[in-house]
């Protein structure tokens, strides 16, 4: 009985000494989890999928992302004496769908040579409208693509 005593003494100081710390190492806790919760949500709400045409003429008024290509058969649209910020070209993406693309932004560099065009914005009937400047992203051609010499040269002076 008196060896259950000196434990009892012991657990009891213990307890007493430890309760405070106990109550602040909870609050780190649960700001900690709320913190990272909070991160997880922010995350994902930018986290995108990737549209097809048809798939964002569906969605129309909702901000969607496309992977598609510069559609040549149809001219670029651009004056900057008229307007600046205006930009209209054709896209179309990997199953044949086609949509021309309003861009509120000065004409990106190298539209014309871009391999593939990534772009964020909503649909709205056959127009794709990007009303922010990072809405559009190009996807320009290798210098090394056509010359396998000047890729390994490039790499033997690195």
């Amino acid at each position: 009985m008196c060896f259950l005593g000196k434990f009892k003494g012991v657990f009891g100081f213990l307890a007493v000494i430890l309760r405070p710390v106990m109550k602040k190492l909870q609050i780190v806790i649960l700001v900690l989890i709320a913190v990272s919760i909070a991160i997880l949500i922010s995350f994902m709400t930018d986290l995108t999928t990737y549209e097809t045409i048809a798939s964002a003429r569906q969605k129309t008024g909702k901000t969607v992302t496309i992977i598609a290509h510069l559609d040549n058969t149809k001219p670029i649209e651009y004056n900057p004496a008229k307007d600046p910020n205006y930009v209209s070209f054709h896209i179309s993406d990997t199953l044949g769908n086609k949509a021309r693309v309003v861009y509120h932004f000065e004409k990106p560099y190298d539209l014309e040579k871009a391999e593939r065009i990534t772009l964020k914005g909503k649909m709205s009937g056959d127009v794709f409208d990007i009303s922010r400047k990072d809405g559009i992203l190009l996807k320009c051609p290798s210098k090394y693509k056509d010359d396998p010499k000047a890729a390994a040269q490039a790499l033997s002076q690195n």
